[in-house]
């Protein structure tokens, strides 16, 4: 099968990689992206195109991937979803409203078989917590506590991710994920959301622009990337008058029937701070995980039971690129459905942007879009 790239930056060149990794028959046709490295295919040179159409007439793809900045994430889709090729589009799918419109009404337009990029609705262990919510073993889920402790967050302050226009800021950014794994356990549209973010760490008076070369502590500063790995993709001060982003975040979100998921995520958390999980608490008992541990606890309200679980940390994303890779070849040739489709990463990135209003205005905000998203939460 032959891929077409849109964006070939560190994230695509993962996702390819994966790819190549479940189906070695697959290979990459063409690239359209001036500023990414050369890259080969089985030796060979992989040819480079202006666009879309011309990627199209020069290499026949089976498969389009989109990888850009996320700014472009939706136009570039509305130019793929015609074609019906099928797509891999990572996420957020939208970064604005208008965008998130547009990509709506396309997505009810074309049939265009699409796989998002939410990888962590098919790691191991939101595969379990589904499992075991389905199972009814807790009950009916009535309440939801999640987080996300982040413990690499300075990549959104040092690197081109402090740039919020081309964000849209970190619930666009990390909740999407999220958001999306907690839609995909519970099964269930969610109605509302308010928000609120602070920014109390990554702020500062050092000079727009400055690098952490160009510092004058950048041998003291406990944020300073001098020597470290790939340090001029994290080149920027965290503590400069134009570091974007808010450093830490959290939403409240009501969904159909009444119940409420609590979140929240933090930027500056460090070391074994790190945490991403949740727990599900039903009337019959409550089941929590956490990504970084691999632990899954299962806690029996009614009678003194407690199953624990352990699962393998496992690679990109806990485990669910290699899932998500797996399932776009079986898209791209034809054995089976998108188990992560645009309508889930819509909801997903419409939860996101509404949060971000909310947060804006002090105002909850209603979902009243995804009326209009056939089988979002299919």
């Amino acid at each position: 099968m032959k891929l077409g790239i849109i964006g070939y930056g560190l994230r695509m060149q993962t996702v390819v990689g994966e790819i190549l990794r479940h189906d070695p028959d697959c290979r990459i046709a063409g690239i359209v992206d001036p500023g990414a490295p050369e890259a080969s295919d089985r030796g060979a040179p992989v040819p480079r195109y202006d666009s879309l159409a011309a990627l199209l007439d020069g290499a026949a793809p089976d498969g389009l991937l989109i990888g850009t900045r996320c700014s472009l994430h939706t136009p570039y889709a509305l130019q793929a979803l015609p074609t019906g090729i099928p797509l891999y589009m990572e996420k957020p799918v939208a970064t604005t409203l208008a965008d998130w419109a547009r990509l709506d009404e396309a997505s009810r337009t074309y049939d265009t078989p699409v796989v998002v990029s939410h990888p962590l609705r098919l790691t191991a262990i939101v595969q379990m917590v589904k499992e075991i919510v389905d199972s009814g073993a807790i009950g009916t889920v009535e309440h939801v506590q999640a987080v996300n402790n982040v413990p690499y967050g300075g990549v959104y302050y040092h690197s081109w991710y402090r740039d919020e226009s081309e964000t849209g800021g970190l619930f666009l950014q990390k909740a999407t994920h999220d958001f999306d794994y907690i839609n995909y356990v519970l099964g269930r549209r969610p109605v509302s959301v308010c928000a609120m973010a602070s920014k109390q760490v990554f702020k500062g008076n050092k000079p727009a622009g400055l690098r952490c070369a160009d510092c004058e502590e950048n041998r003291t500063c406990a944020e300073s990337t001098v020597g470290t790995p790939n340090a001029d993709d994290w080149a920027y001060c965290c503590f400069a008058e134009d570091t974007g982003n808010e450093d830490s975040g959290s939403a409240l979100i009501r969904y159909e029937g009444g119940m409420h998921v609590s979140y929240s995520q933090n930027f500056f958390a460090r070391r074994g701070a790190a945490a991403r999980g949740a727990t599900f608490l039903g009337y019959k008992g409550t089941v929590s995980f956490d990504f970084v541990t691999g632990e899954v606890t299962v806690h029996h309200h009614h009678k003194p039971r407690v199953d624990r679980y352990r699962f393998d940390s496992g690679e990109g994303h806990f485990g669910g690129d290699l899932g998500l890779a797996a399932n776009f070849v079986d898209v791209m040739r034809g054995r089976g459905p998108s188990i992560s489709t645009l309508e889930d990463g819509l909801v997903s990135a419409l939860l996101c942007l509404k949060a971000k209003e909310a947060q804006q205005t002090g105002m909850y905000q209603d979902l009243n879009e995804l009326r209009a998203v056939q089988g979002a939460m299919n």
